[in-house]
């Protein structure tokens, strides 16, 4: 993995968009200029301030193009055996997710694809994954478990996680997210007592965990059953996030507004009130395009109800070999705007700053003296560009902890 410099590295004639909250949409600033020093910024604003002690320093013109926080993927299952692409095509017959969820399907199928692929071969397919979005200016990746439901694939996938981060200059996050599906065969209550729970306390005793996730959904477990998990999570010290009301409305937002979650993931199904509740708990609403669209879905999120309570609003792949087979950060942010009606500056904002807070990260995510200087720079020259093109990268350069990668 690339080192940082350890002397200052100034780059001007650039267009920073700052991301910075109550800075306009974008935070910009024209005509500017940013220098790292190591692994952090040490200092950005408009050329003409450009501090004396830089005036001889070595400089990277960048022609006026535009340099944002590297983006964030906050929502992946990057790790799994096999694909669905089978069911792609019986999806396009007529058949719905949930009918082949109850067929033996879905989440159950790359189960039994996951649980039979060596640890190498797993890592191998995630690399790969990876690099599509190192490739689209993508500096932090969440990872989830959660295609394995027993105590060994689970600990497997987790460990495959973290060491994308050993190959790969990329920061990850692990979900610990046993609680996704019921194996064949076995109850609900007693798949979450018997192995979720040691699965997670295990996982936790090797240090594969950085976060508790679930699926709650009628087709998954309900509000008593992730309660228990969540109960385990807290007492572990471990936060939470959740997968809630994709498909129906079944109480998990409101649930994981009450464990103050992180995150709550697709809520398509939200209400008013459950934006509210998220609103009041600092809770972030992940958007997920990708499966939206993959399984022609036609609830929207709630977006005006979000926008109306000052929920903030991240966006992510969902990157899976089911309902979002989908590796492009950039395309996400183009389906966001497109099908839920985001405004470009809201798309880039749940791709950095808001993306970072559905993580618990806070030295990412914006440019700003101290923060890390994982930066992405673009061939553009207005940020709209970037959720604008449809199929287009115009990443110029990645910066990761100061190096260019």
């Amino acid at each position: 993995m690339p080192a940082p410099d350890v002397y200052p590295h100034v780059y001007t004639e650039a267009s920073l968009a700052t991301m910075q909250p109550d800075a306009g949409d974008y935070g910009l600033l024209n005509d500017a200029a940013l220098v790292t020093e190591g692994d952090k910024i040490a200092w950005l604003g408009p050329m003409a301030d450009l501090p004396r002690p830089y005036a001889t320093t070595a400089k990277t013109p960048l022609g006026g193009r535009l340099i944002t926080p590297a983006l964030i993927d906050c929502h992946t299952h990057i790790v799994h055996g096999g694909n669905r692409a089978l069911e792609f095509e019986m999806r396009l017959q007529g058949a719905s997710y949930e009918a082949i969820a109850r067929a033996g399907g879905g989440i159950v199928s790359t189960v039994t694809a996951t649980r039979d692929t060596s640890e190498a071969e797993l890592l191998a397919a995630a690399l790969i994954r990876a690099d599509a979005l190192i490739r689209e200016g993508v500096s932090t990746i969440e990872v989830k478990s959660g295609y394995g439901l027993d105590l060994d694939t689970e600990l497997k996938m987790l460990r495959v996680a973290r060491q994308i981060a050993t190959q790969r200059p990329l920061r990850i996050s692990t979900s610990f997210l046993g609680a996704h599906a019921v194996p064949k065969g076995a109850g609900a209550d007693s798949y979450i007592d018997t192995v979720c729970i040691p699965a997670l306390r295990a996982a936790h005793a090797e240090g594969l965990v950085d976060m508790v996730d679930g699926f709650c959904e009628g087709i998954a477990f309900d509000v008593p059953q992730i309660s228990r998990l969540f109960d385990v999570a807290q007492a572990l010290g471990l936060p939470v996030k959740l997968h809630a009301e994709q498909l129906s409305n079944i109480g998990g937002t409101q649930l994981a507004a009450r464990y103050n979650a992180r995150s709550a993931d697709h809520v398509e199904y939200a209400t008013e009130a459950d934006a509210a509740a998220l609103a009041q708990s600092g809770t972030v609403a992940v958007l997920l395009p990708g499966a939206f669209y993959t399984l022609h879905e036609t609830q929207k999120p709630p977006v005006a109800a979000f926008r109306a309570h000052g929920v903030p609003m991240a966006l992510a792949t969902d990157w899976n070999p089911g309902s979002s087979p989908l590796g492009s950060l950039l395309l996400t942010m183009n389906m966001g705007c497109t099908l839920f009606g985001l405004t470009p500056a809201e798309a880039l904002a749940g791709t950095t700053r808001h993306a970072a807070q559905a993580l618990g990260l806070t030295d990412c995510g914006t440019l700003k003296a101290g923060k890390r200087a994982d930066l992405a720079i673009w061939n553009v020259k207005t940020p709209a560009e970037l959720s604008y093109g449809i199929g287009i990268n115009p990443l110029h350069t990645r910066i990761f902890a100061g190096a260019q990668t």
